[in-house]
């Protein structure tokens, strides 16, 4: 038994970091603390998580090759530190109002672009889980065609978001524009992350003629997001009490639908 255990956290661990979700985990956290005041704790936190994946990437899961998304890391977060360590008052400013939208928008070319270039930055992460006979099937390249794609679409949304509260509302700290808006998108992309390999599996499955599960029930999608609803109503009401009834019909509707879609699901 003591010799099972650290091979059962090393493979767990292992898996773990075969999720793209993790290697995203730097971009979501610069982008949901950067801000006034908050520049410099946003990169450097970025970057520290950046060293720490690739680091236990490369101890870890020994055989793992580098990944496209771990080189952006690397070099967008470097380059912020270093801009941020030399850069002038006024430009610090300026990073402190719009690099959330600067990460936002790399990240959107990133997963475009990667799409563009027939390599989407999750078919890397998905090689290493999946058996090689499958690469090449056209059901494994569509399901990280469209898991990319969802990833670009979300990182899109926060970049709008962003953007229409720095440029329109003048106010970077704006609850829906900075917080409750990129939270809801990053948090359906990493729902879909999850949910959506079940299904092409399932349906893979069917299509081939062999005996498998029924594909997951459209609910167990959105009820994560359903269960949002009601923290999202409780901040509304905390830091925004011009529109309190909102913040209430938040958390009734978000505990209405949460329980209708956890009986469909």
């Amino acid at each position: 038994m003591k010799t099972e255990a650290p091979a059962t956290a090393r493979d767990a661990a292992a898996g773990l970091l075969e999720n793209p979700v993790v290697g995203m985990a730097p971009w979501i956290i610069f982008s949901l603390l950067v801000g006034p005041g908050r520049f410099e704790i946003a990169v450097v936190l970025a970057l520290a998580s950046t060293i720490v994946l690739v680091a236990a990437g490369r101890i870890i899961n020994r055989g793992s090759s580098w990944k496209l998304l771990e080189l952006a890391d690397l070099v967008f977060f470097t380059v912020m530190a270093v801009i941020g360590a030399l850069a002038s008052e006024g430009t610090r400013r300026w990073l402190e109002t719009y690099a959330g939208e600067v990460s936002n928008i790399a990240l959107v070319l990133i997963a475009f672009g990667s799409m563009a270039l027939r390599m989407p930055f999750t078919l890397q992460y998905a090689r290493e889980r999946v058996d090689p006979a499958y690469w090449n099937t056209p059901a494994f390249l569509r399901t990280n065609y469209l898991i990319t794609g969802v990833w670009g679409l979300a990182f899109l949304v926060a970049a709008v978001a962003g953007g229409y509260g720095d440029l329109v509302l003048h106010n970077p700290n704006n609850i829906w524009t900075g917080w409750i808006i990129q939270i809801l998108a990053i948090t359906a992309a990493v729902r879909f992350t999850a949910w959506y390999p079940d299904v092409a599996r399932a349906r893979a499955l069917r299509e081939a003629g062999q005996p498998g599960p029924e594909p997951p029930h459209l609910a167990g999608m959105f009820l994560p997001l359903a269960g949002l609803l009601v923290p999202i109503g409780i901040a509304v009401l905390i830091f925004d009490d011009n529109v309190w009834w909102l913040g209430v019909a938040l958390i009734i509707g978000g505990s209405m639908l949460t329980k209708a879609l956890t009986t469909l699901n």
